[in-house]
């Protein structure tokens, strides 16, 4: 695949699951904090995880843009760009809940303490800061940094990448809040 048609999936990915994700915050409060039959987290919860993660991601993702930027002078892109691949599927596996065991880091654990409003806004500027980062490296430079992620095995993993983990994590968790909404739905028609 060339590097500007993944590029524009990565954009196009950030834009449909973060409109997606920002559609549950106008969900009423009933559905929001309904707690599931399995005692897991409920909606509001799962936002504020989201906004979490990818505040921790992007750390990770500032980081690794910033140096991939400074490799550009060190590196030959074309070589880089002719050798590029990766596997696809382990990076859309993180996008499908419980495909795969997955223990969080307590420091990623919703903590009820920010409000909605704040978890919205959050989430909205990280999206745009991941946009930021595509229009930065639109040659491909994001493939000269590479760094390890344990989940599901990954290995190492480019800047882009990081950014389609980050927008694939929250896809996963949309399949999360979906289900919480068609139990409540059982819940209260019963």
């Amino acid at each position: 695949m060339r590097i500007e048609n993944y590029i524009r999936e990565i954009r196009e990915s950030l834009h449909a699951v973060f409109a997606e994700v920002d559609t549950w915050f106008d969900q009423p409060e009933e559905v929001q904090n309904y707690r599931p039959s399995n005692q897991g987290w409920t909606i509001r919860e799962i936002l504020e995880h989201i906004s979490l993660t990818s505040h921790f991601l992007l750390k990770l993702i500032d980081k690794g843009a910033e140096k991939a930027l400074k490799n550009v002078s060190q590196l030959d892109l074309t070589t880089e760009l002719e050798q590029y691949a990766f596997d696809r599927q382990k990076l859309t596996e993180i996008g499908i809940h419980r495909s795969f065991p997955w223990v969080r880091p307590a420091h990623m654990e919703p903590t009820g303490n920010v409000s909605l409003e704040a978890v919205r806004n959050t989430i909205r500027e990280q999206k745009d800061r991941c946009l930021m980062h595509l229009d930065r490296m639109p040659n491909g430079e994001g493939i000269l940094y590479k760094t390890t992620m344990t989940v599901n095995d990954l290995g190492k993993i480019d800047v882009y990448q990081y950014i389609e983990f980050l927008a694939q994590h929250a896809k996963r968790h949309l399949m999360q809040m979906e289900k919480n909404e068609t139990e409540w739905r059982k819940f209260i028609s019963a």
